[in-house]
């Protein structure tokens, strides 16, 4: 018998090195870009929604136009900024996808790239 089709969670992040539209869409483009191939999604209507969010230190462009860049026209996109948590990570782009998978939640593989590696470095799918 087949699997239930479950929503499971994707988390990624990563950061910029300025508060400048197009350096955060090309990260946020190559976050999103891995986190699809990693985790073998090559329909954008297995999609549910993506959540993205960014550090107070970041607001010159939504996160979110860095997915219609690469053709989720379809997909539910919602940008929120961080609360600033002292000492936060700087210039991070977070990211929630939500999946809909036979899956399960073990095998989703999360995705963090540049200094967000340092977010969790507990989780070896991140490297």
């Amino acid at each position: 018998m087949e699997r239930p089709y479950w929503v499971r969670g994707v988390r990624g992040a990563t950061t910029v090195t300025a508060d400048d539209p197009d350096r955060i869409l090309e990260a946020t483009r190559e976050l999103l870009q891995v986190m699809l191939e990693e985790n073998g999604i090559e329909e954008f209507d297995a999609i549910a929604a993506i959540f993205f969010t960014t550090t107070p230190d970041l607001r010159s462009t939504f996160p979110a136009e860095a997915a219609r860049e690469l053709g989720m026209t379809m997909v539910p996109l919602l940008c929120n900024q961080e609360i600033p948590v002292p000492n936060r990570l700087p210039r991070c782009v977070r990211v929630m996808l939500q999946l809909n998978t036979r899956k399960a939640q073990d095998e989703m593989k999360h995705i963090y790239l540049r200094e967000a590696r340092r977010l969790r470095p507990d989780l070896l799918s991140a490297q």
